[in-house]
């Protein structure tokens, strides 16, 4: 057994006492740094033990994760009958327990068979109605195993637009909360989060809303200009004291470009990662970041989730957002 930290074991005390003696599909709420890894690698290991021959699919949408939690899983557990199926990866094997990515399985029902647990971690990725990639697996894997049980992991058990993750049509049923953020911070086991309010201030009043949230391309044309630009990084310079890595959030792929351009003008080892970057040099970026080559980091939608950096010591908000899930998801970043 792992040596689990007390609302670890109570999270999968209390999954596995909902699968007793529930028939549907629990959501397992843990902060961000929490160690979801941990408990996900600890929850397989149980199930395997307690019933003989299960098999297990551990599902996401994102490289990062799928290569954190298997590797988690085979540290902590060395002889785990474990395969990764990922096409960025680079490896299509099945076992016992699959890691798997969701756009390479998920017209790969029978190819992986008969399943009788999947772990969806990041789950509240999951559409709410009985649409999309994750919801056609889920059935025609349970087409396979009728009596197949979900199991989702998410530091942010809601959707903007359509409430929290148990609301029907959603497929999970309930939500197991064994600890929260200030419980976790009290304890010591997350940072404590300062958060400073800016000198400079944009109003977002006239950004038209599309589905709850900023229409992207009006938000980045009202952020991204010279001026405000200069002022949030002069701010940043200016606040940042003795941290070491700066990571930013930015309001689309023009703007996190020229957040990093400004940053290089005024001396500071920087880079950027966007949707437009080629693997192997985000890679290299990423991992120079993290051995702190280089002290900021400029993102668009890339390192909201899956990012594991412990040593950031600063988050940089350049990108309004009205979803609370996604606000957590980027404050995260912070907390280990």
């Amino acid at each position: 057994m792992f040596a689990l930290r007390q609302y670890q074991r109570d999270a999968i005390d209390l999954t596995w006492e909902y699968i007793a003696h529930y028939d549907g599909n629990p959501c397992v709420c843990l902060p961000t740094g929490a160690g979801k890894s941990v408990v996900i690698a600890e929850l397989c290991r149980e199930a395997l033990t307690k019933w003989n021959g299960t098999r297990i699919l551990m599902l996401t949408s994102r490289k990062e994760l799928i290569e954190q939690n298997a590797a988690k899983m085979l540290t902590l557990w060395p002889n785990a009958p474990l395969g990764i199926f990922s096409a960025s990866i680079g490896k299509r094997e099945i076992d016992q327990i699959t890691f798997a990515g969701i756009q390479s399985v998920r017209n790969r029902a029978l190819e992986l068979g008969r399943r009788d647990l999947i772990i969806i971690d990041e789950c509240h990725e999951i559409a709410a109605e009985e649409t999309g990639s994750y919801r056609t697996l889920i059935g025609e894997l349970k087409a396979i195993n009728n009596t197949l049980r979900v199991i989702g992991f998410t530091a942010t058990p809601y959707r903007l637009g359509h409430g929290k993750i148990t609301d029907k049509p959603a497929i999970f049923d309930e939500i197991i909360e064994s600890a929260g953020i200030k419980q976790l911070m009290d304890a010591g086991f997350l940072s404590r989060l300062v958060s400073k309010h800016t000198g400079l201030t944009i109003n977002t009043d006239d950004i038209h809303m599309r589905g709850g949230e900023f229409v992207e391309s009006e938000l980045q044309a009202l952020v991204d200009t010279d001026y405000n630009t200069a002022q949030a990084v002069d701010e940043t310079i200016r606040r940042a004291g003795s941290r070491k890595m700066w990571l930013f959030f930015c309001a689309g792929v023009d703007h996190a470009e020229h957040v990093c351009e400004a940053l290089k003008a005024r001396g500071v080892s920087s880079a950027c990662v966007t949707g437009n970057t080629a693997k192997k040099e985000r890679e290299d970026i990423i991992d120079d970041f993290r051995n702190g080559k280089i002290t900021a980091l400029t993102n668009a939608n890339i390192l909201t989730t899956g990012f594991d950096a412990p040593n950031i010591d600063l988050i940089v908000m350049l990108r309004p957002t009205m979803s609370p899930g996604l606000y957590m998801q980027m404050v995260g970043r912070g907390l280990r």
